[in-house]
């Protein structure tokens, strides 16, 4: 067991650069060495795909890895290839000449990690082929996609289950980056997992700094105080709706910005032409709905923005986990309104998904909204509450890396007072009006609606003559999420629905003082203020010699383009700051370097010393700083 442990870690320094392994990951590598079925939940960017493919080396066999998308296949692949490990796929997009040549290969024996679709590993005579070479080791990446009760459900994920049938002396190993409890079982079960290692990390990213802010009416200045934040890196913009996404990219087009959208209405060559710009960054910034996210494989994301709430805690856990894979800062951002709820709810209602047997599917997609609406609106740490919606605990008073740990947002001084307000004001026009007209009473408008109506007599018109409509507005949808005001539809004499607010007993409660609220709002910054600067900002850039980096990226860049590949592929962010901060002088130093394996210091080795060199005795600095 030594010895093959040892051997493990050879290969893995020799081909990754890798020389020390993150949690979790050796267990996972025993239980596949072992043929041991497994589950393994590892968050984004925690090293998941290290855990079957550094095994598949060590073993000399084949290991079939089954992907969704044939993007993220090419970029594994590609990267396997870099770094020494024999790898190919096999999708619809190849030519005839490729797939005989990936085939022959195959059946020789020369093919240590083979990436295929779930639809082409079951519809084809595939499995025939896997079953004469006696494959005994299948990955599953993104096994969330099999759980009815997770997100990006596909159907053809469940077919896998035949897997244990035609393969019954294989081991399955099934990773994801986002599972509950619930998702889990769901997982294990529909694949027929025999007694696994059940593997769960921790689900916090504390290189993530997490910010919530309410969803203003100039959207396009809320997004560019973002994007200026992070001028010429590499972001991804999450739209609810595919005009949204049109409208957003050509405004930030029109302002200057790098920026292309992502949405189904695009076609496949329009769609593909924006994933291949991102991934070899010749794209700063993907406007895009939900559906682009998955097939991303580029780690030096920094920053994700939601402009509008993500339908679950699960959605925004796996969309946020794109942004710094390669374990570096990254921002996360959501513009968020208490309308979001609404909207999600009417295109839930609306949709004909493929029920459960159970036809739970509305009611659980409530639930899950229901989360991540008071997630946005929770005055906690965002760190905390994401950890213990995974049923985790999380240790610390102060993450430093969010909104509400960095006092970017506040209580209301008065939010008893002002919920008291809110609250008679609803009583006072007898539970008939929605938000926006409350609001209107409540700062004393002199509209003609509410005069005709004598709710300008009302004892609390002009209460709140000093707060903005919008403030109201999101007090008011606090005080919802708080379940101390309702929301209801109410069908109108026209054959229209609208939003009513309504009482319960918990708003009388708070009425009486019987029952305390919080509100929030943000903590106002003087103009040209800058955010201020997370935990995970301030310590990765420390030591580091941010114009060697910049040197040293723009070489990354033209040694993609050279050999065709993402800038990634050649060596990840990290790397680039690690050997802008100890700058080693010597090809054997350069490969003590995380990311650094055999293959690639022979490859791109010598450019980059060269390039050390030269910048340190044009500046005069000091090399080999370990």
């Amino acid at each position: 067991m030594l010895a093959t442990k040892t051997a493990l870690q050879e290969i893995i320094a020799r081909h990754w650069g890798i020389h020390q392994l993150r949690a979790l990951q050796e267990p996972a590598m025993d239980a596949v060495l072992a043929g041991r079925d497994s589950l393994v939940v590892l968050p984004t960017g925690g090293g998941k795909s290290l855990c079957y493919q550094a095994p598949a080396v060590l073993r000399g066999d084949t290991t079939v890895v089954i992907s969704p998308l044939i993007s993220l296949m090419k970029d594994q692949v590609d990267s396997l290839q870099s770094s020494g490990v024999s790898a190919t796929q096999l999708d619809s997009g190849q030519s005839l000449s490729a797939r005989l040549a990936s085939l022959g290969q195959l059946r020789n024996g020369n093919i240590r990690l083979l990436f295929v679709s779930p639809e082409r590993l079951i519809q084809t005579d595939l499995c025939d082929l896997l079953q004469q070479l006696d494959v005994r080791t299948f990955a599953i990446d993104e096994a969330h996609c099999i759980s009815h009760w997770g997100h990006d459900f596909r159907p053809e994920y469940r077919q896998l289950r035949i897997l244990t049938t035609m393969f019954p002396r294989a081991s399955i190993h099934a990773y994801t980056a986002t599972a509950t409890q619930q998702v889990r079982q769901d997982i294990i079960e529909q694949l027929g997992l025999r007694n696994p290692d059940l593997l769960v990390g921790n689900f916090d990213r504390p290189n993530l700094t997490y910010r919530i802010a309410a969803r203003q009416g100039n959207l396009t200045k809320q997004v560019m105080d973002v994007v200026n934040r992070h001028k010429s890196e590499g972001g991804i913009i999450y739209c609810l709706r595919r005009a949204d996404v049109d409208d957003l990219s050509g405004k930030l087009t029109a302002l200057g910005v790098n920026a292309m959208p992502y949405h189904a209405g695009l076609t496949a060559a329009q769609r593909t032409a924006t994933q291949d710009a991102f991934s070899d960054e010749k794209c700063d910034v993907v406007v895009a709905t939900v559906a682009f996210g998955m097939g991303i494989d580029r780690s030096n994301v920094r920053y994700v923005l939601h402009t509008a709430m993500p339908k679950s805690i699960e959605h925004y856990q796996q969309e946020t986990g794109r942004a710094g894979r390669d374990g570096l800062e990254a921002e996360c951002v959501l513009l968020h309104s208490g309308a979001d709820f609404f909207v999600w709810k009417s295109m839930i209602e609306k949709s004909s998904p493929d029920q459960p047997a159970d036809s739970s599917y509305i009611e659980n997609s409530m639930r899950q909204m229901r989360d991540m609406d008071h997630y946005c609106r929770a005055a906690q740490c965002r760190h905390r509450l994401l950890v213990e919606h995974f049923d985790q605990s999380w240790e610390g008073d102060n993450c430093l890396s969010c909104d509400i740990c960095l006092g970017e947002t506040a209580a209301v001084a008065e939010a008893q007072e002002v919920a008291r307000k809110i609250l008679s004001c609803v009583a006072r026009v007898k539970e008939r009006f929605g938000i926006g007209y409350i609001a209107a009473i409540l700062r004393g408008d002199k509209s003609e609606n509410i005069r005709q109506r004598g709710h300008d007599q009302l004892s609390t018109y002009g209460l709140l003559p000093w707060e903005s409509a919008h403030d109201i507005r999101e007090w008011s949808y606090q005080l919802i999420s708080q379940g101390v005001l309702a929301i209801e539809d109410v069908e109108t004499a026209l054959g229209h629905r609208i939003p009513i607010l309504r009482l319960n007993s918990s708003s009388w409660e708070v009425m009486r003082n019987e029952r305390t609220v919080r509100l929030l709002q943000p903590v106002k910054r003087k103009a040209g203020e800058p955010s201020k600067r997370s935990k995970a900002d301030a310590s990765s850039w420390d030591g580091v010699d941010r114009d060697l980096f910049e040197e040293l990226r723009q070489l990354r860049q033209r040694l993609a383009a050279k050999r065709g590949v993402p800038p990634y592929i050649i060596f990840n962010d990290n790397t680039l700051r690690e050997l802008a901060r100890i700058r080693p002088g010597s090809l054997p130093k350069m490969r003590m370097i995380s990311g650094v394996g055999d293959v690639k210091l022979r490859d791109f080795g010598g450019e980059f010393l060269q390039l050390l060199i030269n910048h340190c005795q044009r500046e005069h600095l000091p090399m080999d700083r370990f």
